[in-house]
């Protein structure tokens, strides 16, 4: 939540990568079930079990939520563009919240992993032009972005 706010680095993994994680600790759980030294073991196993089989179908609802939203065009990425040294990408999208809300475009600057910034983000557009000026300026529908600095557009 602190990093949609405050448009820092979005640091949180996919939801498919915490049901990867969510199963494996299940499995292990059950693993651990073989161990009958001592009570505190099964008691370990069992909560292991339960508490992993809810975060497992926790996430696995999330993915399927996200998968099946984005097929009604809610995201949709329009391009993936690099800078001229190739240090740094950025991809765009197309929202689009229907009847409740607004369309427009945002650009998400994409760091290690799966880390993503949000740069930039304008109401009522459908489109985007992205021009670099140099390997940390870009020209984003005319607003131009220092990425060295930090900038960001529409926050």
């Amino acid at each position: 939540m602190y990093s949609n706010i405050n448009n820092t680095w979005l640091i949180a993994p996919p939801n498919y990568i915490l049901l990867i994680f969510s199963l494996a600790a299940f499995i292990f759980g059950i693993i651990g079930f073989k161990d009958k030294r001592n009570r505190h073991t099964k008691t370990r196993s069992w909560v292991t079990v339960i508490l992993s089989s809810i975060l497992s179908i926790t996430f696995l609802l999330a993915t399927l939520f996200v998968i099946f939203s984005s097929g009604f065009g809610a995201n949709k990425h329009l391009e993936t563009v690099q800078s001229p040294d190739g240090t740094n990408t950025i991809d765009f999208y197309q929202y689009d919240a229907g009847a409740m809300g607004s369309f427009g475009v945002r650009g998400e600057l994409n760091g290690p992993l799966w880390f993503k910034k949000r740069i930039y983000y304008q109401d009522n557009i459908e489109n985007v032009k992205v021009k670099w000026e140099n390997e940390h300026t870009v020209s984003i529908n005319n607003h131009l972005l220092d990425l060295k600095k930090g900038e960001r557009y529409g926050y």
